[in-house]
């Protein structure tokens, strides 16, 4: 293995955590919002039904 190819796993991998990492910032941020907007913009059933169940 090359230097290289070290380099570019580890930012592959320093990537997929900071996708995880936003994702549950992003979660956790729209869980705060109160109620009655929650359900203006659909959360958490369009995310339920998109992404989600993908994994």
């Amino acid at each position: 293995m090359t230097g290289f190819t070290i380099l570019r796993n580890v930012q592959h991998y320093v990537g997929k955590i900071r996708t995880m990492r936003n994702e549950i910032r992003t979660e956790r941020f729209l869980n705060a919002l109160p109620p009655s907007i929650r359900k203006d913009i659909g959360w958490p059933d369009n995310y339920a039904n998109g992404r989600r169940n993908d994994r």
